[in-house]
């Protein structure tokens, strides 16, 4: 079974770039990225199966025992634009698109200088008849990096800018995971790329690893009562220990951008760099004070953008700043959008879906 569903995986994989790609592409007289165009339209299919599994198996939790329910949900209509155009590949194609040209110089002159990123595998060579443990090695190093990205695009001024586009969102679902500003997410491929570069990441591995990383960050992002277990919520990232990063009211002591729980799949990191907050509440999330206007936090993807890039501005160009607006002067707390229970909300729409 398993094999016949790979078989076809790949001859889809196969047809899509041997019907719509390589034509364009040799027209374009550009058939040396062929090689990458095949891993992009396996980026793409996967994607698809991503995603479409994160619906099928976190909406239902999120119906069942939602920790919030909403009147209105337009706001999150815009994270699921966000979320198609991450997870199907035409964020991370731009991504490439601007930073292939400047990897595929350094890569030549690696190995002009005969310098080649050594691998796992070549340090330790008994990892080459154990592939899993290898990936897992891999998953460790880049969440190790992934956390430190995370927790200075808060302690960064202009970085968090733009990443508090991110945590503006007041309905937080399962789709929040990819609402970011697109610079936001050109730094964090960048970054991603560097370090998988850097350890040695087989490119083979490079897609399932990336796949892991946006699969758990789906979970934690849902907008569900679910919690791993005292022993689980020390080993993933969980719902309830992500919505504490993104609350609306911090624990005492915390800021928004030195606030807590930045890891992105092990907790292990906050813990050892002291970070982590352990509440066992599930917050509203939001922002109650930030660069970012309020009509922007709730408005469109166009919208979002400008203001990110308005506010990014505005750290490094302080005459270009926007004007003040109520959301400068809020206090440190907001009340949250109006929520209801489920079986009110069930009331009010019962044919509404998300």
């Amino acid at each position: 079974m398993s094999n016949a569903l790979l078989e076809a995986f790949v001859a889809l994989q196969d047809w899509l770039l041997a019907h719509l790609l390589e034509p364009v592409l040799l027209t374009l007289g550009l058939g040396s990225y062929l090689e990458m165009a095949f891993d992009g339209v396996e980026f793409f299919l996967c994607g698809v199966l991503q995603i479409t599994a994160a619906y099928l198996l976190l909406r239902p939790l999120e119906a069942l025992r939602p920790i919030e329910v909403w009147p209105d949900r337009k706001a999150v209509r815009v994270d699921v634009l966000y979320s198609l155009l991450d997870r199907l590949g035409i964020i991370p194609l731009l991504v490439f698109a601007l930073l292939a040209p400047l990897f595929v110089s350094v890569d030549g002159w690696l190995r002009f200088h005969d310098i080649i990123p050594p691998q796992l595998e070549d340090l330790v060579p008994a990892l080459e008849a154990r592939p899993l443990l290898s990936f897992l090695i891999y998953l460790i190093l880049l969440d190790f990096a992934e956390y430190w990205r995370h927790r200075f695009s808060h302690t960064l001024r202009w970085w968090w800018a733009l990443h508090a586009i991110h945590h503006s969102q007041r309905q937080m679902t399962l789709w929040t995971d990819s609402r970011n500003h697109l610079l936001d997410d050109l730094i964090g491929g960048f970054w991603f790329a560097v370090i998988a570069l850097l350890i040695g990441v087989p490119p083979g591995h490079f897609i399932v690893l990336l796949i892991a990383v946006k699969t758990v960050e789906n979970l934690s992002h849902v907008n569900a009562r679910l919690s791993f277990g005292r022993l689980g919520e020390l080993l993933l990232v969980s719902p309830r220990y992500h919505r504490w990063h993104h609350a609306i009211e911090l624990p005492e002591g915390r800021q928004y951008r030195f606030g807590c729980n930045f890891a992105i799949l092990f907790p292990i990191w906050d813990q050892l760099f002291g970070t982590q907050y352990r509440g066992q509440a599930m917050p509203p999330s939001g922002l109650s004070h930030g660069p970012l206007a309020e009509s922007a936090a709730q408005s469109g993807f166009w919208r979002q953008q400008w203001e990110g890039l308005r506010a990014l501005l505005a750290t490094v160009l302080p005459a270009s700043s926007p004007p003040q607006t109520a959301l400068a002067h809020a206090p440190t707390t907001a009340a949250p959008l109006p929520t209801y229970t489920a079986d009110q909300q069930r009331a009010r729409h019962p044919s509404e879906t998300p």
